[in-house]
């Protein structure tokens, strides 16, 4: 193979059969993405391609981690003008639409993540190919953003796959395996690395027939049936969306639905709908989003530190889960419980979540030999990262401290994993009390992505780096919070949900308040979070914070778990549930009525909502979090906090802390002292 061009970006050799291999390589940066830079460099290549057309044409990466990331989500955040926003999208889809029509055949050769604009590319080729492995993540993620793709690739992937396929593909965001990419035929071919290259070339020598959707599917698309099919995707769709919080999901629905008959004229709708979603208040959130999460991501990124082996002691929901989810990150995993009938239920379950995440049977038998029990605790003295999970007593906890820190190496990490007890209490009893760290994991540990790393005071800053490093290294997000009662998100996340409780105590229907949340954008209302959580839970957190956030606790909450009504695990709480842990719909009673309780549903949600703001300005000015951008990344990631509104501070920003502090001081004369204002709001205004 001979080298014609290197440039600083694309890389472009020509083999002996006469086929050009472009690699793109964007200098400074570990991943591919459409930069203005990279797509300039890109026209340049293709005009050559047109001026002497080469045998074939293979798109490829140099990046050893993927093909290409996407668009470049920092020139999202400069759009203001929809007539801006739709020329940059424009001149894109023209050329991809060069690439389309190049005289000869075309290849996208993809290993690892293939995303948004990576994928539109790839599908304006004639060919697609995949490495076969467990890290390839192929798909069309901008409905995320915001968005919905605008490269072309909403009208290339339905002509590909049919309308039915492409609309799940995109409306959901989903990203696919190699395999799956092959079954669902966006990708032609996957080979393993080894092949892959011959693979693409032999694909470019034959030209077989494009792949083009089932004559089926392409029926559906005929302008007869298009209502038809648009309005059964709304109908699905609305079950999952509020299209006042989230209008792409809709929008892309439309575009279709009321789709030109011309082609061109196809692309240049799509440029458009995409240009006016991108200005508007739900996508510049959601970008702000995308950014809060790459800060989480980037904690630990540079760390050269690496677990090995993980020993978790306590083999309950929450410590089995973090034990399954270690293992399914690569590392070996020891589970240390009173008795192996302890650690049965958690060694079932982590197989459940194996088979779920790596399908191939012996992917998850593999997962399933880094998983052991360890009943004796031997696993202790040999581990990198030690996590306690017991239930939450500061004498039990302190016991077990005490047993275990004279195994642990001087290199072992102990963490726990307490979501209430302070790590000044707890590690009094440690002859080294610098060492112990919080690992904060939220349930269910496989979905979600926020780790609070908690810190005291004498904690030494090599066991803060190291976690952090770890929890990166395990692909969930860390935060860095302070040692104080709840630490960031258990401590915002209380008085809003007592405030929800306290108002059922009232006389306000459950499905009122819960709804009240949903209506602001919380993907679950407080009551039924409460119930999913456990009420004796929230009950045992609630008595801990109480004394220190002068918490007032309502006599239902107590009173369902004195009556062993703990909800969703058992059945019942606040609501009923079947034997699936199903919601059953609550019978309508005359409190269901609008006149039971004197309340506008707008006044319950900003109960609950002023609660969680009010404790968010405590938050920061007690620097249980680094700055305002952290405590909404915490609170987005950590709870699904309306991520439409881009995070609770974000939200106070926009409304104006001058607003918010009023309506709190309208509402400590209407409801009660737990809405006076938190000094803290002092250095918002």
């Amino acid at each position: 193979m001979t080298k014609v061009k290197e440039t600083a970006i694309w890389i472009r050799t020509q083999d002996k059969d006469g086929i050009v291999w472009l690699a793109l390589d964007t200098p400074g940066s570990q991943t591919n993405t459409l930069t203005p830079t990279v797509l300039d460099a890109l026209t340049a290549e293709v005009e050559q391609l047109e001026s002497t057309p080469p045998r074939g044409v293979v798109f490829y990466s140099a990046k050893e981690k993927g093909f290409i990331a996407g668009a470049d989500i920092n020139a999202f955040k400069q759009q203001h003008s929809v007539d801006e926003t739709y020329a940059v999208i424009h001149d894109v889809q023209a050329l991809f639409s060069r690439i389309e029509k190049l005289p000869c055949p075309t290849v996208a050769m993809i290993h690892g993540f293939c995303l948004g604009g990576g994928l539109e590319l790839a599908l304006a080729c004639d060919y697609r190919v995949a490495q076969d492995d467990a890290d390839s993540r192929i798909g069309l993620p901008e409905i995320k953003l915001g968005i919905h793709p605008g490269y072309g690739g909403s009208v290339r992937l339905i002509e590909l796959i049919g309308v039915l396929p492409a609309m799940k593909l995109m409306l959901t965001g989903h990203l696919l395996s190699a395999r799956s990419a092959q079954k669902q035929h966006i990708v032609d071919q996957i080979a393993p690395a080894r092949h892959l290259r011959r693979v693409a070339s032999e694909l470019i020598l034959t030209a077989p027939a494009k792949r083009k959707a089932p004559r089926w599917q392409i029926i559906l698309s005929h302008k007869k049936l298009r209502q038809t099919v648009a309005n059964m995707l709304r109908k699905q769709t609305l079950k999952q969306v509020n299209p006042a919080h989230y209008p792409a999901p809709l929008a892309l629905i439309e575009l279709w639905q009321n789709r030109p008959e011309q082609r061109q004229q196809y692309f240049d709708a799509e440029a458009l709908s995409v240009a006016k979603l991108l200005v508007t208040e739900t996508a510049q959130n959601l970008v702000r989003l995308f950014f809060l999460r790459k800060r989480l991501k980037d904690f630990g990124k540079q760390s050269a530190y690496r677990a090995r082996h993980v020993h978790v002691i306590g083999a309950g929901v929450m410590g089995g889960d973090i034990a399954a989810w270690c293992a399914l990150q690569g590392l070996n995993v020891t589970l240390q419980d009173q008795s192996s009938e302890r650690i049965a239920p958690a060694v079932k379950r982590a197989h459940k979540l194996f088979s779920k995440q790596l399908k191939a049977p012996h992917l998850v038998q593999a997962a399933m030999d880094r998983l052991s029990p360890d009943v004796s605790g031997d696993a202790v003295a040999k581990a990198d990262v030690v996590i306690e999970a017991i239930f939450e007593n500061l004498e039990a906890k302190q016991t077990l401290y005490r047993t275990i820190e004279p195994k642990l190496t001087a290199d072992t990490i102990l963490a726990t994993n307490t979501s209430s007890l302070s790590l000044e209490s707890l590690s009094t009893c440690l002859v080294h009390p610098g060492r112990l760290v919080g690992l904060h994991f939220f349930n269910p540990v496989a979905k979600m992505q926020l780790v609070e790393i908690v810190t005291a005071a004498e904690t030494a800053s090599q066991w803060t780096e190291k976690a952090i490093a770890f929890v990166h290294q395990i692909d969930r997000l860390p935060l860095p919070v302070k040692s104080a009662p709840g630490f960031l998100i258990n401590r915002i996340l209380m008085p809003y949900l007592l405030e929800a409780v306290q108002m059922e105590n009232d006389g306000i229907p459950p499905t009122r308040i819960d709804q009240a949340a949903r209506d602001f954008g919380m993907p679950m209302g407080p009551i039924e979070l409460a119930d999913s959580v456990g009420l004796d839970i929230c009950l045992s957190v609630a008595e801990i914070l109480a004394p220190a956030l002068e918490l007032s606790i309502p006599d239902n909450l107590s009173h369902l778990v004195d009556q062993g009504h703990l909800g969703r695990k058992n059945g019942r709480g606040f609501y009923q549930y079947d034997a699936k842990g199903k919601l059953k719909p609550p019978a309508k009673t005359d409190s269901d009525t609008d006149t039971a309780v004197d309340i506008s549903s707008k006044d319950i949600g900003q109960r609950l909502i002023l609660r969680l703001l009010n404790e968010c300005a405590a938050c920061l000015e007690q620097g249980i979090v680094a700055d305002a951008d952290l405590l909404d990344a915490g609170m987005v990631f950590g709870t699904g906090f309306a991520p439409f509104r881009g995070g609770p501070m974000h939200y106070v920003e926009q409304q104006g802390a001058a607003t918010v502090v009023k309506q709190l001081d309208q509402f400590s004369q209407l409801y009660g002292a737990q809405f006076k204002p938190q000094s803290g709001w002092r250095q918002l205004l």
